[in-house]
Order: structure tokens, then sequence, then C-alpha cells
């Protein structure tokens, strides 16, 4: 069940060079631009680059064996 409040923006972070995901629920009176600037400047970017190379991590399993007959 979705919250109908909640806005999702795409911010861009230089250190990163990437955009990321941020969902918010923002006050009819918030100024939007200075709440994006200032979340932009409290990104983790170690946190962001870790779980991103962890979701394109290709696992290997196991290769199946041949049985010898």
């Amino acid at each position: 069940m979705a919250i109908p409040n909640v806005k999702r923006f795409r911010p861009f972070c230089p250190t990163c060079k990437d955009n990321f995901t941020l969902m918010a629920v923002l006050p009819q009176d918030a100024n939007v631009d200075e709440y994006l600037k200032d979340a932009v400047s409290r990104h983790d970017h170690k946190g962001f680059n870790d779980a991103k190379a962890a979701q394109t991590k290709v696992r290997v399993g196991q290769q199946k064996q041949k049985k010898a007959k």
C-alpha cells in the first residue's frame, strides 16, 4: 500500500556522478530546491556505491556435474 503524500526525487550527486532516488514527504510551504541541495550534501557516497556494486554483482553458482556411468 502506497503513501499518497510521498514524492519521488532523482537528484544528481556530483561526487558519485550518478542520480539517486530520494523519497520524501515535504510540507506545502517547503522549498524543494533547498531541500534537494541539502539532501545531496548529506548523501552517503560509500553506501550508495557499495549497494550499487552488490546489486549488479553476478553470483556464480556451482556447475552441474556430469555423472560417470
